[in-house]
């Protein structure tokens, strides 16, 4: 049996204060309805870092899974780029 696709995205950690969770903030640009100027929308999602390997400023790459808490959906796929 094939496993469907899961849905991926690409944020910036804001924060590792909690044990095996991240809070990753993802921004996406969206066209405005009525100017057609593009506006920064931002969202936090959080998911799960089961090793506590992910500092506050990587880039890290999330992917969607069943749920493992009351808001936590994704899991941690990589980490793109380390901070400096």
């Amino acid at each position: 049996m094939e496993r469907n696709l899961r849905k991926e995205k690409v944020g910036v950690v804001v924060s590792n204060k909690m044990q095996n969770t991240i809070v990753v903030n993802v921004e996406r640009k969206v066209m405005h309805p009525k100017y057609g100027k593009f506006v920064k929308k931002n969202t936090k999602f959080m998911a799960e870092d089961a090793k506590n390997e992910c500092s506050i400023g990587d880039t890290v790459k999330i992917a969607e899974t069943r749920p493992l808490s009351k808001n936590k959906c994704w899991r941690l796929v990589e980490i793109i780029e380390k901070v400096k």
